[in-house]
């Protein structure tokens, strides 16, 4: 079927931003009722967090998460899916290479953890992207945009906090009012968020993408209460010694989408995972060796993950 704006049924997907909120000009104000709330610093104790190019799906029974997370989305956005029946939710952080795909799967997921529910609507909110002067948020919001409206069903675009109306002007450059949300599994209520904890192995999931892997992969099986990481490769980074060696304002400018509006530790974060790649070029073969995911549960008493084998 199709995407819908305000229970209407869109004959084509909005052709950007500024389109969608001169036509809907209520999302600007659901956008602004976000930003209004105080961010959230969420403790790693009950929360899965996702990164660029991953997601994770659940319901409101799980025992083992309360938040599911995303954040550092500059040119990125964030992408909450929830099915009003079940309650089941859904997040991943989406760039444009691999949108639809992930689009795609974490349909499949929600809608998977909804059977039995007969009653509901699947509701769609959108959060991170600015209007960022290289234009790199407009072409993945065109690209979820185009991916929802051509899935075989109906989902409500309900919120929207994207682009002009996820911007402010600071010295004269813009910035994204929010980069991070939090999403309560139980309510669905969804906060801006900051995540000083991104979860287990986080080096070897950012090289993943920082090497040029295009597949979102699901990283929760919410039926086990696992957290699972691989098993995947990734192409050898050509020069990455030579990185390593470049000072942190040369990785800034040169492998950040946003530079001028990055956190502090986007270097420091950039130059472990690189320093992961130099010690695990093929991670297939040094990482996986036995070619099975690695597999976290939340520990009972401290509410961290914790590796855990079959």
């Amino acid at each position: 079927m199709v995407l819908c704006v305000n229970r209407s049924a869109l004959e084509e997907a909005p052709p950007d931003m500024a389109t969608l909120f001169h036509m809907h000009p209520g999302y600007r104000d659901s956008a602004a009722l976000l930003i209004s709330i105080p961010t959230k610093v969420v403790g790693p104790a009950g929360l899965l967090y996702v990164i660029e190019r991953e997601l994770a799906a659940t319901v409101p029974q799980d025992k083992n998460v309360n938040i599911l997370g995303s954040d550092n989305a500059t040119t990125c956005i964030i992408v909450v899916l929830r099915h009003t029946g079940s309650g089941a939710v859904g997040i991943t952080h989406l760039h444009s290479v691999g949108s639809e795909d992930g689009v795609v799967t974490l349909i499949e997921r929600v809608r998977e953890l909804s059977v039995g529910f007969p009653e509901g609507r699947l509701e769609l909110n959108l959060i991170g992207g600015f209007a960022d002067s290289r234009n790199y948020s407009e072409g993945v919001f065109q690209n979820i945009m185009h991916a929802f409206h051509k899935q075989p069903l109906e989902v409500d675009l309900i919120l929207a906090c994207v682009g002009e109306a996820n911007t402010t002007v600071r010295e004269g450059i813009r910035w994204p009012f929010i980069c991070g949300v939090g999403v309560n599994i139980k309510t669905g209520e969804i906060f801006p968020a900051t995540f000083p904890d991104r979860g287990p192995e986080l080096s070897l999931r950012c090289a993943r993408h920082l090497t040029g892997g295009h597949q979102v992969l699901d990283v929760y099986d919410c039926s086990m209460g696992l957290h699972r990481i691989g098993p995947f490769n990734y192409e050898p980074l050509r020069g990455v010694d030579l990185w390593l060696e470049q000072s942190d304002e040369f990785i800034l400018q040169h492998l950040s989408t946003s530079p001028e509006v990055e956190t502090p530790y986007f270097s420091s974060m950039i130059r472990q995972t690189l320093k992961y790649i130099q010690d695990h070029p093929f991670p297939a073969v040094t990482v996986f060796r036995d070619n099975r995911p690695h597999y976290y549960k939340r520990d009972e008493m401290t509410g961290f993950w914790v590796p855990f084998r079959f």
